[in-house]
């Protein structure tokens, strides 16, 4: 029955898109987020219906999409440029096999972002793809709040849809992007025009949004935690009664600490002394090994180079045995260690290059959103109220993700390169429609300027 179901709900979706085309671009990234193919354990896996439906919105806005109102924006460049290196680096590759296989994918997520704003021509469709990729993640994020809310969760242990450890269903990278959407539904749930803005709308929104919190509970993402204190922070700027805002949230954060399972405490509380945890000091033990590499690989080691590392070091653990503390030094030696964070990921298989890319890629949308948000925040014109909020939504979810990545090696997450691609498509909107408004204004100020 649920492989029907998913069947006929991938063959109405991308039958909807014979009418709209656009629905094509809808559809590939319902299918790249959830990954239908890997639920169903008939018929869809063997049908490569993330291909189909790629074809399908690229030769739809090439066949008959208006192009007319299509810009190509420098940070597309950017994406470009990075699609070209990663494919040298990965002809070059240290392990060739490996980065293989992780190019497969990461092609796919640089080619649809730099495809993306090239759809994104109306209010519409900006808001279609916000939309559909949040619903996307949420339709995750809602099955795994619930376990959590009934008692389920753990480290590594929270079920999804799906017993797979990649992509969105990895436990750090979830609990990076529930809270990196936060900001996205709230925006929907005040802004979106596709649905009435009443009760039902504004419940659900609330209900997701704490769906989105108990995630981290769920996985002990710690992560998730940090994101959560950033978004808490960021929020701060754009809040109307702050001292109000900020004694609520601590008010909540209090009360809940009682609710939260032992496990994910005790987890928790490793952020604070990482040497009595080996996970967190093999990454930093990494983290010097990639350094070290790149001095002598200024152009980095292509994808998954982290396989030829060697690393050892030490933790450090107190035992408390009546008045006295016993501190217990442990050497630990370990090879080929996953970087654990999108920083260090870039520069051991880019290099300098590709990090330095990188990071103008993520900065630069950073500025452009604040752009964005400073030219239309103090607009009250009909159809002027939605685009400074969505711009401060988008650079809050970036924030929170480049926070986050820290930890986490995702610095090719497709998510993401969706987020950039709504970026770019969102700025070079704004900037097609307000162009000849400026103009006019210029043109006013030029007549009053003239001498009768």
């Amino acid at each position: 029955m649920l492989n029907l179901a998913l069947l006929g709900f991938v063959a109405a979706f991308i039958a909807l898109g014979f009418r709209k085309p656009f629905v094509w671009v809808l559809a590939y990234i319902y299918i790249d987020c959830i990954k239908p193919q890997k639920i169903a354990w008939a018929i869809l896996p063997s049908i490569p219906i993330s291909l189909i439906a790629f074809l399908l919105a690229f030769g739809g806005w090439l066949a008959i999409d208006d192009k007319r109102d299509s810009r190509f924006t420098l940070r597309q460049g950017l994406i470009a440029f990075l699609l070209a290196y990663c494919g040298y680096t990965t002809l070059v590759a240290d392990f060739p096999v490996e980065a293989g296989e992780k190019w497969d994918w990461v092609w796919k997520a640089l080619v649809f972002a730099l495809f993306l704003p090239l759809t994104l021509r109306t209010r519409l469709r900006i808001e279609a793809v916000t939309l559909v990729m949040v619903l996307s993640a949420a339709s995750i994020i809602i099955t795994g709040g619930i376990k959590t809310a009934l008692g389920g969760g753990g480290y590594g242990s929270l079920a999804f849809f799906v017993d797979d450890n990649t992509g969105l269903y990895e436990g750090s990278i979830i609990s990076c992007v529930a809270i990196a959407i936060i900001p996205l539904i709230l925006w929907l749930a005040r802004h979106g025009t596709t649905y009435p803005l009443d009760w039902r709308v504004k419940l659900f929104a609330a209900a997701l949004i704490f769906a989105c919190l108990l995630i981290p509970v769920g996985t002990q993402a710690r992560t998730g935690l940090i994101c959560i204190g950033v978004l808490c922070i960021i929020a701060l700027r754009t809040a109307k009664r702050r001292f109000l805002y900020m004694t609520l949230m601590g008010a909540a954060g209090l009360l809940a600490v009682p609710f939260l399972p032992q496990s994910f405490t005790e987890r928790m509380s490793t952020i604070e002394n990482h040497q009595a945890d080996e996970s967190a000091s093999t990454r930093i033990a990494v983290w010097k090994w990639t350094w070290d590499y790149v001095q002598d690989h200024p152009f980095g080691g292509g994808f998954d180079a982290y396989r030829g590392n060697k690393i050892r070091y030490q933790t450090k653990s107190a035992d408390a045995a009546g008045s006295s503390v016993e501190i217990e030094t442990k050497y630990v030696e370990d090879e080929s260690r996953a970087y654990h964070s999108s920083y260090f990921e870039m520069l051991g298989e880019q290099g300098f290059v590709g990090l330095f890319v990188w990071l103008w890629l993520q900065l630069s949308g950073l500025w452009q959103m604040e752009r964005v948000r400073r030219r239309w925040k103090n607009r009250e014109g009909d159809g002027e109220q939605w685009q400074a909020p969505l711009a401060t939504a988008l650079q809050q979810a970036q924030v929170i993700y480049l926070v986050g990545s820290l930890f986490v090696g995702i610095a090719f997450q497709p998510f993401v390169f969706m987020l950039i691609g709504l970026q770019c498509g969102l700025w070079s909107y704004l900037k097609r429609i307000d162009a000849p408004k400026a103009v006019r204004v210029a043109r006013g100020v030029r007549a009053v300027g003239v001498p009768a």
